[in-house]
């Protein structure tokens, strides 16, 4: 009876292992890409093959094109990826920034769905919103949706800079305010702070804030020319000039993944405990100053993260920032590939809260695809064709204010959308 209640015991044991899912993240200052050179995507392939991530988050990229050929290449590594629809910055760029520095995700389109993306307009330049839904057995029964925010924002120490930090991140907190308290959040970006006393730090933490973001790994201080803080240093990877970018060594902590609480206590998704890393950061002392491909960021003598020449060279030419990496895990089971293959994904493209158009994608293997728009009373309203695979814009100009239904044929879940 003992050894009976023991495998018993094992057995549940290995059931509740394998039910974990497991996550990879990752977020890239991609330097202006495919600006400088573009032949830097070898880099980044090595980069990206090395870390393998699920869900990899950018800034700095200048244009479709660049992201075209991102995609291409990820897809080499893994045909699964997929990327968001590309927008240009539409911030009103009154303080002199770059209009050509976006943001996007690309993600295994076999963990996660697309489900909508929107624009959060700032004084300097966007943040980027995108809701992933997992890719799980039970997503309809407990769909698990985790809202992916990236930015990128104003560099620079003085006064002026750290006001203007401070009333982009304000716009971000309100744009939270609007979103369910229990939402899972994502905030990952160049957020070019220099102490965790910054008032735009202290602003997205604010634990009086409808959902304040935390760091997941509690480094918190002043972290720049401050050598204690190596292990989450991410910039700058360089000590020559003529590269593009930063040139001043190792020496600042600007990049960042912050999470909102709730990722650190539900089991639908939470944060894997000490996997968050400066990707490339063999934590050397002697690092510090340095360039990231030099001997003296090499590996430490025992230990057991290394990052290796090869891969600290790549970055090196890649850009002046380290990414930084993240694993989440779910208790949930994703669909497996044969499950996969039959699924259609959708999302909406801006949100769907709309004013005068609606605009959507469907991804599908099934042809002849039609859409059709219902009121809350079930009556339809219009109906047309849709192109798999490409945008749909349909003309909701003339409908009152309210709540609305957008069927679409081959899929099988009814999409709300808020017309304002």
């Amino acid at each position: 009876m003992k050894k009976l209640l023991i495998i018993l015991c094992f057995g549940l044991g290995l059931l509740q292992i394998n039910a974990q899912e497991n996550i990879k993240t990752m977020f890239y200052n991609l330097l202006n890409f495919p600006d400088i050179s573009p032949d830097r995507i070898d880099d980044l392939e090595l980069i990206i093959t090395d870390y393998q991530p699920d869900l990899l988050m950018v800034c700095e990229l200048n244009d479709v094109f660049g992201a075209g050929v991102i995609l291409t290449r990820l897809q080499t590594i893994n045909p699964n990826y997929a990327q968001a629809t590309f927008f240009t910055n539409t911030s009103d760029d009154a303080f002199g920034d770059f209009d050509d520095l976006q943001n996007l995700i690309y993600y295994d389109s076999s963990k996660f769905i697309l489900e909508a993306q929107d624009i959060v307009q700032t004084t300097i330049r966007d943040f980027n919103r995108y809701t992933l839904k997992l890719n799980t057995v039970n997503q309809v029964a407990n769909p698990i949706r985790l809202e992916v925010f990236v930015g990128h924002l104003k560099a620079g120490n003085s006064p002026e800079d750290e006001i203007k930090r401070f009333l982009m991140a304000e716009q971000l907190t309100s744009y939270l305010s609007t979103l369910d308290a229990n939402t899972y959040v994502l905030f990952a970006g160049d957020l070019n702070l220099y102490t965790s006393n910054d008032i735009t730090f202290n602003k997205l933490t604010d634990p009086t804030e409808h959902i304040p973001l935390i760091d997941p790994i509690n480094r918190l201080g002043d972290w720049h020319n401050n050598s204690s803080f190596i292990d989450v240093l991410t910039q700058s990877t360089r000590t020559q000039s003529g590269l593009g970018g930063a040139s001043g060594g190792f020496d600042d902590r600007f990049d960042f993944i912050l999470t909102s609480g709730n990722i650190l206590t539900n089991p639908d998704l939470y944060y894997v405990p000490n996997s968050y890393k400066s990707f490339g950061n063999n934590l050397n002392p002697s690092c510090y100053n340095s360039a990231i491909n030099s001997t003296d960021c090499a590996p430490l003598p025992g230990a057991t993260t290394i990052y290796s020449q090869a891969l600290r060279n790549a970055l090196h030419d890649m850009s002046d920032h380290l990414p930084v990496v993240m694993e989440l895990e779910t208790n949930e089971q994703l669909l497996n590939t044969s499950q996969f293959a039959e699924a259609a994904t959708f999302n909406f493209i801006r949100g769907n809260v709309v004013e005068d158009q609606l605009s959507f994608m469907l991804n599908s293997t099934q042809k002849n695809n039609e859409y059709a728009i219902y009121d809350v009373l079930a009556r339809k309203l219009t109906s047309g064709k849709m192109n798999n695979n490409d945008i749909t814009n349909v003309d909701v100009s003339y409908l009152p204010k309210g709540i609305y239904y957008l069927k679409i044929k081959n899929y099988t879940e009814t999409q709300k959308f808020i017309k304002k």
